[in-house]
């Protein structure tokens, strides 16, 4: 076995969920399935982020989440505090799911990838996104793992990333962004835009517009959870 592929969950790890839930074997429950993919993607060297990335940035939430938002990749917050979604484009997504009203808690997030991938700055120390291109496909097993356990009634793709990773490299979230697409990665599945591109606005009133159109697409995903409920 090569050393990238001892760093990618294995049918073992995924096998157990099911065993947990036929009563076969060992019975393990999902929340102790998802910990040790966790512990297992700690590790993952499928592909070369690891070696500048701080840390591996794993999913976060309960299985059985009504809702799974999947992003593209961690930030620089991410990556120094190793949690998903704790940087400035996360708190913009904690507060527009407050004012959809969809409870945080019920809420599984993650990205495609699971490392930082980055540059320095030409000036100074500032370490700039870079969008990650062949890690998707080497870290899709970890995003399969989470979907086989979690079991989210609706998957939210945040920005094009996401949802050309999971969905086909000819999906358009301009053209297709709050519509349900059909897939059966969950009964329901809706694309829309990453938070980061809202922070991006060339200014308030455009950043505010953009926001309101954010929480609109949450607002239709929480009345599209309560109708499959």
């Amino acid at each position: 076995m090569s050393s990238r592929s001892a760093h990618r969950p294995n049918a073992r790890v995924i096998s157990s969920e099911k065993h947990s839930r036929s009563g076969v074997g060992r019975r393990r429950t999902p929340s102790a399935v998802l910990s040790e993919i966790r512990r297992a993607a700690a590790v993952c060297k499928a592909c070369d982020l690891w070696k500048n990335a701080t840390q591996t940035v794993f999913g976060e939430g309960k299985p059985g989440a009504v809702y799974m938002m999947v992003g593209e990749q961690p930030g620089d917050s991410e990556d120094r505090k190793g949690h998903p979604f704790v940087g400035p484009a996360g708190r913009l997504l904690d507060g527009a799911l407050a004012e959809a009203g969809i409870d945080r808690k019920d809420v599984y997030v993650t990205n495609v990838v699971k490392h930082f991938k980055w540059s320095l700055a030409e000036r100074g120390k500032k370490r700039i996104h870079k969008k990650p291109r062949s890690e998707i496909e080497a870290c899709r097993p970890w995003l399969d793992a989470e979907l086989e356990v979690v079991k989210p009634k609706i998957l939210v793709c945040l920005g094009a990333s996401a949802a050309q990773s999971l969905l086909g490299k000819d999906f358009r979230v301009s053209r297709q962004r709050g519509q349900v697409v059909g897939s059966d990665l969950a009964p329901a599945v809706v694309a829309t835009v990453h938070p980061s591109s809202i922070l991006r606005a060339r200014d308030e009133a455009s950043r505010e517009e953009q926001l309101q159109d954010f929480v609109q697409d949450l607002k239709f995903v929480a009345k599209l959870a309560k109708a499959i409920q």
